[in-house]
């Protein structure tokens, strides 16, 4: 193993599982131990911190590995991780404490709630964008995302910049789910214009503060600087410290013990040192899917839900970025929670999320997802021709046209060639594939990108997404989304 494992069972008051749980089950989570103590060694994860909790008591929290491998920090349950997605049900939280004091409601336009800057209405009204379709992902608004590294001259614009520049309607509100940082970067300005206090300092002290869990904050938490778990490349080295323009998406870190206290918090358990933030019916409106994310799948607000083949529902919400991947899992009806954060981009803390879930819940595998609808994802003949458009930026439009010929498609973006576009999928009535062009503004010309198409076909037109995202590297790069609009001409 390297570094140290550290086994914290704060409610039971003991140090050892099997004091806490049956003996089989303490044995079962012996073995995922091993199982985690086997990837840290061999598959490059610096370290990983769990915690389950059941019927109001935390029945397993450890941790494993070094949250600072330069120093030889050992992880405790106690270290700060940067939680990336995670974020949003956090910051959902806090919005509903607006709801409740009937600051903003679900079902008003967002745009009522922004400042001088607002959503523009492309493909869709944009008095349709309510807060509700904001954080359940159907508002229209485009997948985005946008870091900025410590040690690069680029610094988060104000919040009016990234929504003038990136808040298009791509697809008419309630149309389509499509996941957006960019939506839960606009609730954080809006807690922070109704709230009449800063997105971080209201987070603390309506969220954090009451619900004790003293090791989270919107980013590193003050006094905790170098007790957080660093975030490490693909290569195993530590990534520069990084902010965002959508900070209420994934800018929250909180220590495993904290989350799973917050877990428990919407799980209705009684925990010693919490104060309710919202109500019970409140916690339960966040749980209720109100948008298919996909086949099995939905959201509420700020919670993802899927079906266990036994018929229990799944109440949660994963993270991952760079040098970030998180698991937050409940299952109501049986009070049962699972944490589990890690400080580097792996898959093994999804699977160490279902191996506990699949311990103390046989029957919560994965459920399989058919995005099929019966016709071929490259059968094109539908959109057969020519089409010629635009593609929107802050610095101006630029002219797009598309060739469809049998199944092969070139895009021709601005002065450059025509290119080949790769990955052509044409499914749902969306078509998207990506090409190499040049979108060209300052904000996209940061990093290395190719053009990603998203395209709706509405008769005679195609409108969407032309989405310059970064090819990938040592360090997430952006997905700025641009939108666009052809007709057919032949």
């Amino acid at each position: 193993m390297i570094g140290a494992r550290v086994a914290v069972r704060s409610l039971c008051g003991l140090t050892l599982a099997a004091a806490c749980v049956s003996a089989p089950l303490a044995t079962q989570f012996e073995e995922i131990e091993a199982k985690i103590e086997r990837v840290i060694a061999d598959e490059g994860v610096p370290s990983m911190a769990v915690a389950v909790a059941r019927e109001g008591r935390i029945l397993w929290e450890a941790a494993f590995g070094l949250a600072n491998k330069e120093t030889g920090l050992a992880a405790t349950p106690h270290t700060p991780y940067s939680l990336a997605s995670i974020s949003k049900p956090i910051t959902a939280t806090g919005l509903m404490i607006l709801v409740e004091r009937r600051l903003v409601d679900l079902d008003r336009p967002i745009n009522e709630y922004l400042g001088d800057a607002k959503v523009i209405g492309r493909a869709g009204p944009a008095r349709d964008a309510t807060l509700r379709r904001v954080a359940n992902h159907t508002s229209g608004l485009p997948l985005h995302y946008q870091f900025f590294y410590e040690d690069e001259p680029y610094r988060r614009p104000p919040m009016d910049e990234t929504i003038r520049r990136y808040a298009n309607l791509v697809t008419a509100p309630g149309e389509r789910f499509q996941y957006s940082n960019l939506g839960y970067g606009l609730i954080d300005d809006v807690i922070a214009r109704r709230s009449g206090m800063g997105y971080a300092e209201f987070m603390r002290t309506r969220v954090f503060e009451p619900l004790g869990m003293s090791h989270s904050a919107v980013d590193v938490p003050p006094g905790l600087e170098d007790k957080q778990a660093v975030r490490y490349a693909p290569d195993g080295t530590p990534i520069p410290f990084y902010d965002f323009d959508h900070r209420g998406a994934s800018a929250v870190y909180a220590s495993v013990h904290d989350l799973i206290r917050f877990a428990m918090f919407h799980l209705g358990d009684d925990i010693k040192g919490q104060r309710a933030v919202i109500s019970e019916a409140a916690r339960r409106a966040m749980q209720r899917p109100t948008a298919e994310a996909s086949p099995g799948r939905a959201y509420g607000i700020g919670w993802g839900t899927r079906e266990c083949d036994d018929g229990a529902v799944l109440v949660s919400h994963g993270g991952g970025m760079g040098g970030v991947t998180t698991n937050l899992t409940m299952v109501p009806e049986d009070d049962l929670a699972v944490a589990v954060l890690a400080n580097s981009s792996s898959r093994w803390p999804r699977v160490i999320a279902h191996d506990i879930l699949d311990t103390l819940l046989p029957g919560c595998g994965e459920a399989a997802e058919d995005d099929g609808d019966g016709r071929p994802a490259t059968d094109l003949r539908p959109l057969g021709g020519t089409w010629r458009g635009t593609v929107s930026t802050y610095k101006g439009d630029l002219p797009l046209s598309i060739t469809i010929r049998d199944q092969t498609v070139t895009a021709q973006l601005g002065d450059g060639a025509a290119m080949p576009v790769e990955a052509v999928r044409f499914r749902h009535g969306f078509l998207s594939g990506r090409f190499t062009g040049t979108i060209g503004t300052p904000d996209v010309q940061r990093r290395e990108y190719r053009v990603q198409l998203d395209l709706k076909l509405r008769g005679d037109v195609l409108n969407g997404s032309a989405i310059a995202q970064s090819t990938p590297g040592n360090r997430v790069g952006n997905a700025l989304t641009h939108w666009a609009e052809l007709r057919r001409y032949e």
